[in-house]
Protein backbone atom coordinates (compact mmCIF):
# COMPACT_ATOMS: atom_id res chain seq x y z
CA UNK A 1 0.00 0.00 0.00
CA UNK A 2 1.18 3.53 -0.82
CA UNK A 3 1.38 5.93 2.14
CA UNK A 4 -1.51 8.42 2.20
CA UNK A 5 -2.06 11.70 4.02
CA UNK A 6 -3.33 11.13 7.55
CA UNK A 7 -7.10 11.61 7.64
CA UNK A 8 -9.31 12.53 10.62
CA UNK A 9 -10.42 8.89 10.86
CA UNK A 10 -6.80 7.83 11.49
CA UNK A 11 -6.29 9.92 14.64
CA UNK A 12 -7.60 7.37 17.17
CA UNK A 13 -5.46 4.45 16.00
CA UNK A 14 -2.42 6.72 15.67
CA UNK A 15 -2.97 7.97 19.22
CA UNK A 16 -3.26 4.36 20.47
CA UNK A 17 -0.14 3.30 18.56
CA UNK A 18 1.85 6.27 19.85
CA UNK A 19 0.72 5.46 23.41
CA UNK A 20 1.90 1.86 22.98
CA UNK A 21 5.36 3.15 21.96
CA UNK A 22 5.78 6.14 24.29
CA UNK A 23 9.25 5.03 25.44
CA UNK A 24 10.58 5.18 21.88
CA UNK A 25 8.45 8.10 20.66
CA UNK A 26 7.53 10.23 23.69
CA UNK A 27 4.00 10.72 25.02
CA UNK A 28 1.24 12.60 23.20
CA UNK A 29 -2.36 13.27 24.13
CA UNK A 30 -5.05 12.73 21.50
CA UNK A 31 -5.20 16.53 21.06
CA UNK A 32 -1.42 16.50 20.74
CA UNK A 33 -1.67 14.02 17.88
CA UNK A 34 -4.24 16.23 16.14
CA UNK A 35 -2.01 19.27 16.62
CA UNK A 36 1.14 17.54 15.37
CA UNK A 37 -0.60 16.14 12.30
CA UNK A 38 -1.93 19.61 11.51
CA UNK A 39 1.48 21.27 11.84
CA UNK A 40 3.61 18.54 10.24
CA UNK A 41 5.24 19.02 6.87
CA UNK A 42 4.81 15.29 6.26
CA UNK A 43 1.99 13.30 7.92
CA UNK A 44 1.26 9.99 6.27
CA UNK A 45 0.01 6.56 7.21
CA UNK A 46 -0.25 3.22 5.52
CA UNK A 47 -2.38 0.11 5.86
CA UNK A 48 -4.09 1.36 9.03
CA UNK A 49 -1.12 0.27 11.08
CA UNK A 50 1.89 2.52 10.47
CA UNK A 51 2.45 6.27 10.47
CA UNK A 52 5.24 8.81 10.11
CA UNK A 53 5.28 12.49 11.10
CA UNK A 54 7.96 14.88 9.91
CA UNK A 55 8.83 18.58 10.02
CA UNK A 56 11.02 20.70 7.79
CA UNK A 57 13.53 23.26 9.07
CA UNK A 58 10.81 25.92 9.27
CA UNK A 59 8.43 23.73 11.26
CA UNK A 60 6.45 25.03 14.22
CA UNK A 61 7.96 22.59 16.68
CA UNK A 62 9.95 22.97 19.89
CA UNK A 63 11.31 19.44 20.39
CA UNK A 64 14.95 19.58 21.56
CA UNK A 65 15.79 16.93 18.96
CA UNK A 66 14.25 18.99 16.14
CA UNK A 67 16.02 22.11 17.41
CA UNK A 68 19.36 20.25 17.49
CA UNK A 69 19.02 19.55 13.76
CA UNK A 70 17.70 23.03 12.96
CA UNK A 71 20.75 24.58 14.64
CA UNK A 72 23.07 22.57 12.37
CA UNK A 73 21.42 22.11 8.98
CA UNK A 74 19.88 24.57 6.53
CA UNK A 75 17.44 22.30 4.67
CA UNK A 76 16.16 19.04 6.05
CA UNK A 77 13.09 16.96 6.77
CA UNK A 78 13.05 15.72 10.36
CA UNK A 79 11.35 12.41 11.16
CA UNK A 80 9.78 13.10 14.53
CA UNK A 81 8.07 9.76 14.95
CA UNK A 82 7.35 6.57 13.09
CA UNK A 83 5.54 3.54 14.47
CA UNK A 84 4.23 0.25 13.16
CA UNK A 85 1.57 -1.72 15.03
CA UNK A 86 2.61 -5.21 16.14
CA UNK A 87 -0.20 -6.64 13.99
CA UNK A 88 1.28 -4.96 10.90
CA UNK A 89 4.97 -5.79 11.30
CA UNK A 90 7.02 -7.69 8.72
CA UNK A 91 5.06 -6.12 5.84
CA UNK A 92 7.66 -3.52 4.91
CA UNK A 93 5.46 -0.61 6.03
CA UNK A 94 8.24 1.34 7.75
CA UNK A 95 10.43 0.97 4.67
CA UNK A 96 7.55 2.17 2.46
CA UNK A 97 7.03 5.21 4.65
CA UNK A 98 10.74 6.04 4.58
CA UNK A 99 10.95 5.54 0.80
CA UNK A 100 7.99 7.88 0.48
CA UNK A 101 9.48 10.57 2.72
CA UNK A 102 12.81 10.36 0.86
CA UNK A 103 10.99 10.99 -2.43
CA UNK A 104 8.89 13.75 -0.86
CA UNK A 105 11.99 15.47 0.59
CA UNK A 106 14.00 15.19 -2.63
CA UNK A 107 11.18 16.75 -4.67
CA UNK A 108 11.10 19.67 -2.23
CA UNK A 109 14.84 20.20 -2.55
CA UNK A 110 15.66 19.12 0.99
CA UNK A 111 19.31 18.14 1.43
CA UNK A 112 18.79 15.38 3.97
CA UNK A 113 16.32 13.44 6.08
CA UNK A 114 17.21 13.45 9.78
CA UNK A 115 15.99 11.72 12.94
CA UNK A 116 17.11 10.40 16.30
CA UNK A 117 17.18 6.93 17.80
CA UNK A 118 17.41 6.11 21.49
CA UNK A 119 20.81 4.79 22.51
CA UNK A 120 19.89 4.58 26.21
CA UNK A 121 17.52 2.87 26.54
CA UNK A 122 18.84 1.04 23.50
CA UNK A 123 16.77 0.40 20.39
CA UNK A 124 18.84 -2.10 18.37
CA UNK A 125 16.07 -2.87 15.87
CA UNK A 126 15.77 0.82 14.98
CA UNK A 127 19.56 1.15 14.81
CA UNK A 128 19.80 -1.71 12.30
CA UNK A 129 16.84 -0.43 10.27
CA UNK A 130 18.23 3.10 9.93
CA UNK A 131 21.73 1.85 9.14
CA UNK A 132 20.31 -0.34 6.34
CA UNK A 133 18.58 2.76 4.92
CA UNK A 134 21.89 4.64 4.78
CA UNK A 135 21.59 6.90 7.82
CA UNK A 136 24.83 8.01 9.49
CA UNK A 137 25.37 9.19 13.08
CA UNK A 138 25.87 12.98 13.18
CA UNK A 139 25.65 13.62 16.94
CA UNK A 140 24.42 12.53 20.35
CA UNK A 141 22.68 14.12 23.33
CA UNK A 142 21.45 13.27 26.79
CA UNK A 143 17.87 14.46 27.33
CA UNK A 144 17.71 15.14 31.05
CA UNK A 145 13.96 15.80 31.09
CA UNK A 146 13.34 12.37 29.53
CA UNK A 147 16.17 10.46 31.16
CA UNK A 148 17.46 9.06 27.89
CA UNK A 149 20.31 9.43 25.44
CA UNK A 150 19.73 9.71 21.71
CA UNK A 151 21.90 9.46 18.62
CA UNK A 152 21.16 11.93 15.85
CA UNK A 153 21.13 10.45 12.37
CA UNK A 154 21.11 11.92 8.85
CA UNK A 155 20.72 10.52 5.36
CA UNK A 156 21.99 12.76 2.58
CA UNK A 157 19.66 12.93 -0.43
Amino acid sequence: MIPADIAPGDIDWIYDLNKAHEVELSPLTRDGVVSMVGRATYARATDGGAFLLGFDQDGDYDSPNFIWHRDRFDRFLYVDRIAVAATHRRRGLAAKLYDNIFTFAAKRGDERVVCEVNSDPPNPASDAFHEALGFKVVGEAYLDDRGKTVRYLAKEL
